[in-house]
């Protein structure tokens, strides 16, 4: 299983490639940059063409993607659900399975920790897998990705059992 974790946002965008095994591992990570002078239609437009070119590049077989966390600020939160969204229509024309993940899933499945800081999250990626994230973006998609790693075969088990 070779999964794309996204940490999804109109400013930045994480992504991590990382395949599942017995010790998983980092296959590639980056983060999407995109101008705020940029028109959102260009903006989404420049994430829709990273994230095909890496379904491309690297044979992803799952999706994975933090879930919109709401907080005070909303129009962020729309931007980021449209950023999520270039990522969910991507998966749906690809026929690729993708999965949604809370802050607090990635952090306990990563860290051990439901609360864990950002901080604790990029050190537990990087020992984990072995490689120092470019960003702080790319950190948290490697984590989205770890948390399905680990959880994928629990729910295949568990779509067995019914």
């Amino acid at each position: 299983m070779i999964v794309l974790g996204i940490d999804p946002g109109i400013a930045n965008t994480g992504w991590g490639v990382v395949a599942a095994g017995p010790s998983p591992r980092a296959v590639a990570h980056g983060t999407i940059k995109t101008s705020p002078r940029s028109a959102p239609e260009r903006r989404l437009a420049e994430i829709h063409e990273t994230i095909a070119a890496v379904l491309d590049e690297h044979g992803v077989t799952s999706m994975a993607l933090e879930e919109l966390y709401f907080g005070k600020n909303t129009s962020s939160a729309v931007a980021v659900g449209q950023a999520r969204g270039v990522s969910l229509v991507l998966a749906g024309l690809r026929g690729i399975d993708c999965h949604s993940y809370t802050p607090q899933n990635v952090k306990l499945a990563v860290c051990g920790r439901g609360s864990a800081q950002k901080e604790q999250v990029q050190k537990m990626v990087g020992a984990i897998l072995r490689v120092q994230p470019s960003t702080d973006h790319a950190a948290d998609a490697l984590a989205v990705a770890l948390c399905h790693v680990q959880r994928a075969p629990l729910a295949a088990a568990l779509r067995a059992s019914r």
